[in-house]
């Protein structure tokens, strides 16, 4: 993996959209050259329509990233893939063609575009055929020799086994630190040098798995395998650039200390982040009043009780703040007073707060709430004091997700599917550590970018 700004891409998936991006300036090109020729245009110097070729390239390769195009699934899956391309290719047309009336010199026009998505399609299609068994395959994994035999080694195996891995586990080492799992794993007592038998696996990283480090860490071995140019990472760190979270059974407070992240307070960024969030909430609160409106009159019509519902949420630093939503369930939701999960198919929520939750209108009205300044566009999900509470004693490190500002959509909003239970909220605040211990604008742009993917394919959204 190669990490840009704070954040880890596969190889195969780098590769893949730079291969990408030349195609479709190729296809908007081919696209420019056959439409004047068939009215009969001279074409001038390539030069000339930089700018519509590279709008018609960002437009599209970003809708691809939106849909998932880069996804595990995506990437085994020719089908998948197909599917997920002709929606990217249709969107990103569809707002080339809205971009035209405003800024018709820096986009294609509407023929050439017709030309070029036919083209995109084909050959995007085309270049996965051709490396289809390559992307998945070995030669863009990474060699690995674990160190350990254990129950964390197994993990590692499990994530070895999953659809769109990275990584190849070329060799276990059981180290005697406590009960074996691998079976196949070769004893560290068997090995007279360890750093020589990790170069002749041709392995590029050692991951250190141990289950007990008290007295066990073999210093020796780990400087030596370092100094022949293999990388060395604990395991909590692998986990964390393998999974895009952070592993609550293997970290722990001196990891969380020492390792590198946790720059969300530094002051450019935080500018940065609420600058946008001014100016994102002020446009989308006037572009999307009238839905609002119009929603909230539906409502009032659906059924008895106010248009709009008033929540108090926990949010930066502890501190409480008012989250203002659609009402989607009946009034007569939480007669005792006490907060309830949200269950699947649950008989609280109304015809029509169905449909607004599923395309997520009923969220809009917190757009208000980022424009004051309680919340962002991209954060952790503001939760109700008596849930954190009682979250906060089944979960270590539960308090630290509100060191950053709660956010409409986050990480684990895209990576996770809606859950209401104790372990849903565990696999949710992984996510939600690695937002805040990996945050930089680039990782708020992809998430803004990938939650039109859950819009469009919503995974029990309640």
């Amino acid at each position: 993996m190669i990490r840009l700004f704070k954040h880890y891409v596969p190889y195969a998936v780098l590769l893949l959209g730079l291969l990408d991006f030349m195609l479709l300036l190729a296809a908007a090109e081919g696209g420019w050259l056959l439409r004047a020729r068939q009215i009969g245009m001279e074409v001038d110097h390539i030069a000339t329509r930089i700018a519509p070729l590279l709008s018609f390239g960002i437009a599209i390769q970003t809708a691809m990233i939106a849909v998932g195009v880069y996804g595990p699934e995506s990437l085994q899956s020719i089908r998948h893939a197909l599917a997920r391309l002709l929606v990217a290719i249709s969107l990103g047309v569809l707002f080339l063609s809205v971009m035209h009336f405003l800024l018709p010199d820096i986009t294609l026009w509407r023929s050439n575009s017709l030309y070029a998505m036919g083209l995109a399609i084909a050959l995007l299609l085309a270049i996965r055929l051709l490396l289809g068994s390559m992307l998945g395959g070995e030669a863009f994994k990474r060699r690995l020799v674990v160190l350990g035999a254990g129950n964390r080694a197994d993990r590692i195996r499990e994530i070895e086994q999953r659809k769109g891995s990275g990584f190849l586990v070329v060799g276990y080492i059981a180290m005697n630190d406590g009960a074996q799992v691998i079976p196949e794993a070769i004893n560290r007592n068997a090995i007279y040098n360890l750093a020589d038998f990790v170069v002749r696996l041709a392995a590029s990283e050692v991951v250190l798995a141990l289950e007990e480090r008290r007295n066990a860490l073999p210093l020796g071995d780990l400087l030596r395998i370092k100094t022949t140019g293999v990388h060395v990472n604990e395991i909590s760190t692998f986990l964390e650039r393998e999974t895009g979270r952070v592993d609550l059974d293997s970290v722990n407070p001196s990891w969380l200390i020492f390792s590198d992240g946790f720059s969300a307070g530094r002051r450019l960024s935080s500018i940065a982040k609420r600058l946008f969030d001014i100016v994102a909430s002020s446009i989308l609160l006037l572009l999307t009043g009238p839905v609002i409106l119009l929603a909230a009159i539906l409502v009032k019509l659906d059924s008895k009780g106010p248009a709009f519902y008033r929540q108090q949420r926990v949010g930066l630093y502890g501190e409480e703040f008012w989250i203002v939503k659609l009402r989607t369930m009946r009034q007569d939701a939480e007669l005792t007073g006490q907060a309830v999960w949200a269950e699947k198919d649950d008989p609280r929520i109304t015809r029509l707060g169905y449909w607004l939750r599923k395309l997520r209108i009923d969220e809009l009205p917190q757009t208000w709430t980022v424009l004051k300044g309680e919340m962002s566009f991209v954060g952790p999900r503001p939760e109700r004091r008596q849930f954190v509470e009682d979250l906060e004693q089944h979960l270590r490190y539960y308090a630290e997700r509100h060191m950053v500002k709660p956010g409409i959509t986050g990480w684990a909003q895209i990576n996770y599917p809606y859950g209401a239970s104790i372990e849903d909220a565990r696999n949710k605040l992984e996510y939600d550590l690695y937002y805040a211990k990996n945050y930089t604008p680039f990782l708020d742009l992809l998430i803004l970018i990938q939650t039109l993917r859950v819009i469009l394919w919503p995974e029990g959204a309640r």
